[in-house]
């Protein structure tokens, strides 16, 4: 698996794909605790036919590095990579963290974006009550635990629970300075008074029981945008791995379609 050395990181990425497509490359970028594995249905699917790039951020999955105070600074290791690759212009593709990660890109490079997907992520975070709870217990209770409330109440009632304990064991191999840093970056997100400069068309597809991003929150996002696309889908917060296909058909439709 290749890796890049960038800005005290190692990180971990796939390239795969025809180079000679006529379609910009597709680059998908994961969310907090989890890894680019999140995307393997919509790399399978879209790499047949197209340039195919996704990356563990620094400290996830199989890349290193400390942790970041900013969204920008993870948005950095993103054009970084791309910048190494010789990618000029690419469609984004981001799932919660990663989406506000593709938002902030979209936002300082717009001429290199030429489509975006956010898959259950916003613009500004606002957390429930629920949430703030947990997070203000991550200091009185073992990681493990705060790391596994976190997981289980991202995925909508009814999902399989061994396929839970699964992600719960790979988040949990996140470092805990990496956890609470990537969360005190997203705590600080802020670009909601900035939507409407975004040009770029957009797909928001939102799970309809996600507690974690609740879909009001994306709602009140996609208002601002000037041209947004917005798909709601019987999932949770954890929707690429909930309804893998029905997130890849949701993207296929949005990147054939004319702007």
């Amino acid at each position: 698996m290749p890796q890049l050395e960038v800005a005290g990181a190692v990180l971990t990425y796939d390239d795969e794909g025809p180079r000679d497509a006529a379609d910009v490359p597709l680059v998908f970028v994961h969310g907090w605790t989890a890894n680019r594995h999140r995307w393997d249905h919509q790399t399978a699917h879209f790499a047949a036919g197209r340039r195919v790039i996704r990356l563990d951020l620094r400290g996830h999955g199989e890349s290193g590095g400390a942790g970041v105070r900013t969204i920008a600074e993870l948005a950095d290791d993103v054009l970084a990579l791309l910048a190494h690759l010789k990618v000029e212009r690419f469609a984004l593709v981001g799932h919660s963290m990663g989406g506000m990660i593709a938002q902030t890109i979209a936002l300082s490079h717009p001429e290199r974006v030429e489509r975006m997907v956010l898959v259950n992520s916003i613009g500004r975070m606002a957390y429930s009550r629920g949430r703030g709870l947990l997070m203000a217990a991550s200091t009185l209770v073992p990681f493990r635990l705060f790391v596994a409330a976190n997981i289980q109440r991202a995925f909508a009632p009814g999902y399989p629970r061994e396929e839970i304990r699964a992600h719960i064991r790979a988040s949990a191999g996140t470092p805990r300075e990496v956890v609470m840093t990537s969360y005190g970056a997203m705590r600080t997100f802020d670009v909601l008074d900035r939507v409407g400069e975004i040009r770029t068309p957009t797909l928001m597809v939102h799970g309809y029981h996600d507690v974690q991003l609740p879909v009001r929150q994306m709602l009140r996002m996609a208002k601002a945008y000037p041209d947004a696309v917005v798909r709601i889908v019987d999932a949770g917060h954890e929707l690429p791995v909930e309804k893998p296909a029905e997130l890849t058909e949701a993207l296929d439709r949005f990147l054939t379609t004319k702007a």
